[in-house]
């Protein structure tokens, strides 16, 4: 007599299938559910600095300095909303701010709309911060106002045509602080942007691009508050020579009451060459050289030279810079100053 076994399996089985039939459409529903996209990233600066008379007349000071550690959060909303919040560690007075809380409402080339806190529309070399110039100090001949690293809390329209041939920048942000029981007056600020060779897209820039664009643009910026006005021209040229990448760079600065070097009028520019070598090692080597000189009306004159020494290790993220920079002005004379720093980013 043949016996039939009942299959030990079944209702196990049975309930599995009746679990998956239930869970599979959520799982599905979920699968297509779209998360915010969100990316981190850090960036540092460090550096060691030898200052004539730093420590006293005729006494030379030796710093070791955290310049700069910087997060930077952005994301998405949506496809056309998206969001930075990135923070700063000042080591002037060792405190973290925010540097930048910034809503963007992108739409086309043509129409976005930021708001918040962020860099207003200004110069080059404040539109590349310290992390993205040639060399490892900031211009001192920039002086147009700012809350801090450059921003102010404001709105701004910009635009681009050529994919960044040519772009405006126009807002509207606190500006200065008026001094009690006057009228409190916000800055307007402009930015025109042309570039002849290469584009560059968006609103930042960089002042170097170590070869991988063409690079002849000019920019023009205007701001003005409460009858004050600040007005700057700057031009950057990089091309490719085939052994090398040659950088030339100039501004001109003139303050009409509105931020600036001192007083109530001061001018100043700057020139900068620079040269970026085939590899040597695992980078490549850049010298630059940047003059720079302001005046004050009816005050002080002076002038700042830096000669400055970069290896390139991987572009603006992976950077050392050796700098030796001799100052000089009619109120404290003549100095000189070695700084060697590391920048990272990633």
């Amino acid at each position: 007599m043949r016996v039939i076994q009942r299959p030990r399996s079944v209702r196990p089985t049975l309930l599995a299938a009746a679990m998956a039939a239930t869970l599979l459409p959520l799982a599905v529903q979920a699968a297509e559910v779209k998360l915010p996209e969100v990316s981190v990233g850090a960036g540092m600066r460090a550096s060691y600095t030898s200052l004539e008379n730093g420590a006293g007349e005729g006494e030379r000071s030796n710093d070791f300095n955290l310049d700069s550690v910087r997060l930077f959060v952005s994301g998405s909303v949506t496809d056309t909303i998206k969001f930075n919040f990135n923070t700063d560690y000042d080591g002037s007075d060792e405190k973290v701010k925010v540097m930048d809380a910034l809503g963007r409402f992108e739409y086309s080339d043509t129409l976005n709309i930021w708001v918040g806190r962020f860099l207003p529309p200004t110069d080059r070399s404040n539109l590349s911060g310290p992390y993205y110039l040639s060399t490892w100090t900031f211009p001192v001949v920039q002086g147009y106002p700012a809350i801090f690293a450059g921003r102010d809390d404001g709105v701004a329209y910009w635009g681009q045509v050529g994919g960044g041939s040519f772009k405006w920048q126009a807002g509207v942000f606190e500006g200065v602080e008026q001094a009690e029981g006057e009228s409190d007056e916000l800055l307007y600020a402009g930015r025109l942007t042309l570039n002849l060779w290469d584009p560059e897209s968006g609103y930042y820039n960089s002042s170097t691009y170590y070869g991988e664009k063409e690079v002849l643009a000019f920019g023009l910026v205007g701001q003005s508050q409460d009858g004050d006005s600040a007005y700057s021209l700057d031009a950057l040229m990089e091309t490719n020579v085939g052994a090398g990448v040659v950088t030339l760079e100039g501004a001109y600065y003139m303050y009409d009451g509105l931020g600036g070097l001192g007083g109530d009028e001061s001018d100043g520019y700057f020139v900068l060459g620079g040269y970026l070598f085939q590899p040597t090692g695992p980078g490549r080597f850049q010298p630059t050289v940047r003059y720079a000189s302001g005046s004050v009306d009816k005050g002080p004159e002076g002038e700042v030279i830096d000669y400055n020494l970069n290896y390139i290790l991987k572009g603006h993220s992976a950077r050392i810079s050796a700098t030796y920079q001799t100052r000089s002005d009619d109120l404290y004379g003549e100095d000189d100053a070695f700084i060697l720093g590391v920048q990272l980013q990633m």
